[in-house]
């Protein structure tokens, strides 16, 4: 099994959570700040930003839009110029139910802005200082948050899942180039968690958990040392047996489930 640095301590370590103003973000925010973190959440909500900062003393809010190349460079070279990262968690996040039937490019350009090509561009942000960090004895951790949806395709699923394909790919890709430098790297694939985001959805959802179980879910995954970090395991073992189904087993099985 693929392992990391095991994170145990987190009392003084420095993270930025960026796509924080809600659900898992904000949850996981405030857990690590409960056991000592420097934290700093960003997103585009400035308000709720403000509002995390006034009920964790200590903590920072920077609003940012990811989508902005610009803006967060500026933020980020805020964030590393008052020290080295020991965590950059990405977990902004963007969901609309779609199907191919009712396809909107602008839905599905907006998926690939905020779920992808954000996270490059805090990748690209952040990646130098902590590789630089790294190669001087301080090697920090880079953790993306996907899904399962990008394990394989599904109904309702034609904007949000390929995304997530696509960044499990990047963390995978990641992990195997940062390895030797002792730099973490993990993809976190939650099931269904009770956010805004899952509200939008009109169906029953199997195994949902909170935000909060779903942070103490990544904490151990960070503690642990791994590489893929999923939850809730009664519900993710299913879908990752369902990655090794061939296309004709696949298929039919999901429409049975789905009703789709």
């Amino acid at each position: 099994m693929s392992r990391n640095p095991r994170i145990t301590d987190w009392q003084g370590r420095r993270v930025w959570l960026v796509g924080a103003s809600s659900g898992i973000g904000l949850a996981t925010a405030s857990a690590l700040h409960q056991r000592g973190a420097q934290v700093i959440v960003s997103a585009r909500n400035a308000e709720a930003l403000q509002a995390f900062a006034r009920q964790h003393p200590g903590s920072q809010g920077l609003a940012l839009d990811v989508t902005r190349r610009d803006q967060v460079q500026t933020v980020a070279a805020q964030v590393l110029g008052e020290g080295p990262l020991d965590l950059m968690l990405y977990c902004a996040g963007y969901y609309q139910p779609m199907r191919a039937t009712q396809m909107r490019l602008d839905s599905l350009l907006q998926h690939l802005q905020i779920n992808y090509v954000g996270a490059l561009h805090v990748l690209d942000a952040v990646l130098p200082g902590m590789i630089e960090a790294a190669r001087t004895g301080r090697p920090g951790h880079l953790s993306l948050v996907s899904s399962v949806a990008g394990y394989r395709g599904l109904p309702n699923s034609l904007a949000y899942g390929p995304t997530k394909a696509a960044l499990i790919h990047l963390a995978e890709t990641l992990y195997l180039d940062l390895q030797d430098l002792g730099l973490g790297v993990s993809v976190v694939n939650p099931g269904f968690v009770a956010t805004p985001l899952t509200a939008q959805n009109d169906f029953a959802m199997p195994a949902l958990i909170s935000p909060e179980q779903a942070a103490q879910a990544m904490l151990q995954g960070w503690r642990q040392g791994d590489f893929d970090i999923h939850f809730p395991k009664r519900f993710t073992r299913v879908m990752k047996l369902l990655q090794c189904l061939p296309y004709p087993v696949y298929f039919p099985l999901v429409r049975r489930f789905t009703g789709l």
